[in-house]
């Protein structure tokens, strides 16, 4: 019943009060992007909020995170890194997907924002787009986030890497930090999230300039090793 009762109130403080904070998003556009990058940032802090004290979810963050624009690669296994990374990550620009980018209104402040929007079946034209989002983001100093998976797994799946990593590892020429998180085990893709101490854990950077197949090849196995690394004490 407890869980319950976190949920509810986890959904109705979130939802309600994210109306107007994204509603207002075109008042920090007209300030420019750096403006929209803090108005993102105090979204998902507040949201990092309500996880901590509604749903009693709190983080534990293992390993170091490197100075200086890269390039993050994340296992997706909820709605949480989503949200939580943004912030964590100083305001990355964030690969989305079309579908997303669509959304009304929460699309047009996603681009606002600068983030890299990714059709799904990968034509030639929806991978030029890509890589001029991705320059134009590395030419403001940002880090990059992708999901190189595609999509969200439970706890323990490894689907291949998408064929955008390998695009943007190439043209971003930058350090690649693989990203994993346990928090599937508290936030089912269906059903209750429960409260517990989930781990976020970055990983040894991957060197820029890798032939694709050794890239993708390390890359995917550190997410799924740092996925399945225990938790240190």
């Amino acid at each position: 019943m407890i869980v319950l009762i976190r949920n509810i109130l986890f959904a109705v403080v979130f939802y309600t009060l994210s109306v107007p904070i994204v509603l207002s998003t075109p008042l920090s556009a007209a300030f420019g992007r750096r403006a929209m990058i803090r108005h993102a940032s105090f979204w998902t802090r507040f949201h990092g909020w309500t996880v901590r004290w509604l749903l009693g979810i709190r983080i534990r963050v293992e390993g170091e995170r490197p100075a200086g624009p890269v390039f993050y690669a994340a296992k997706h296994q909820s709605m949480w890194e989503t949200l939580d990374l943004q912030s964590r990550l100083d305001g990355p620009a964030i690969v989305l997907k079309e579908e997303l980018a669509r959304l009304p209104f929460w699309g047009w402040s996603a681009r606002r924002y600068g983030a890299i929007v990714v059709n799904r079946e990968a034509s030639a034209q929806a991978m030029r787009s890509m890589m001029r989002d991705a320059t134009a983001a590395r030419a403001e100093g940002r880090s990059i986030l992708i999901f190189p998976e595609g999509t969200r797994v439970d706890p323990g799946e490894s689907p291949p890497l998408k064929p955008g990593f390998a695009g943007l590892y190439r043209m971003l020429k930058l350090p690649t930090v693989p990203i994993a998180t346990d928090i599937g085990l508290l936030w089912p893709r269906r059903g209750l999230k429960r409260p517990g101490v989930a781990t976020l854990r970055f990983g040894a950077p991957v060197p820029p300039g890798l032939p694709r197949e050794e890239a993708e090849a390390r890359v995917h196995a550190a997410m799924n090793a740092l996925e399945r690394e225990p938790a240190r004490p």
